[in-house]
């Protein structure tokens, strides 16, 4: 041993250990050994916000999937009690034979009147483009009616829009019915040209042919 108290051979900073010293920690080791730990936290991070902001946005677009389900549902029932009120009207021949023809029945009202609306007559081409009195009404989310109309009165849940159309091959004696309920106010360019169905909405399609009363 020398007069410093060190071995020769040895340095300060050895550390002793079975089988011969163990050489210290270089300052640029360590540094790299925190460096690297720093850059996988940090990694792990960035990944894990991703997987979270995705997570988010799949759970966002399963709710409004939901959510348009239920109004599509509730739409179709309405769409349907509409069709079924709209064949229950007269749409036939009297006992001579001399077809007669529902075409004053107020279904806009509950209960329905039986002069002041447009029973089965023929629509307008643009029906279903536009809210045209005679042929809609509105529903609260009640599935009250509210009335009919050009524009939404308050409490409107559903807008009820529906045509009548004479078949082209029988146009004395059958009609087609269509039924357009929606929960939008503005439907944009779904009301131009074929009017489309957008989400939560239903449409729902009958025939009706003359019978004998």
């Amino acid at each position: 041993m020398c007069e410093n108290g060190v071995v020769p051979g040895k340095h300060a900073g050895d550390v002793e250990r079975e089988g011969g010293p163990v050489a210290p920690k270089r300052e640029h080791d360590m540094w790299r050994e925190g460096g690297f730990s720093l850059i996988e936290a940090l990694v792990a991070a960035g990944l894990l916000a991703v997987a979270l902001v995705t997570l988010c946005e799949l759970f966002v677009a399963a709710m409004r999937t939901n959510l348009d389900s239920r109004s599509t549902s509730y739409a179709t029932v309405l769409a349907q009690q509409k069709v079924e009120e709209l064949r229950a009207l007269t749409w036939g021949f009297d006992p001579e034979g001399i077809p007669i023809t529902d075409t004053t029945t107020d279904t806009a009202v509950d209960p329905a009147q039986r002069f002041g609306g447009t029973g089965l007559s023929s629509s307008l081409a643009t029906a279903l483009h536009r809210n045209t009195p005679g042929f809609v009404d509105y529903v609260d989310r009640f599935g009250h009616k509210l009335g009919g109309g050009a524009s939404p009165p308050p409490n409107t849940a559903y807008t009820r829009r529906w045509s009548i159309e004479p078949v082209p091959s029988n146009p004395g004696n059958t009609v087609v019915i269509q039924v357009l309920v929606t929960p939008h106010f503005e439907r944009g360019a779904a009301d131009d040209g074929a009017v489309r169905r957008l989400a939560g909405e239903a449409r729902v399609i009958a025939v009706k042919t003359r019978k004998s009363q």
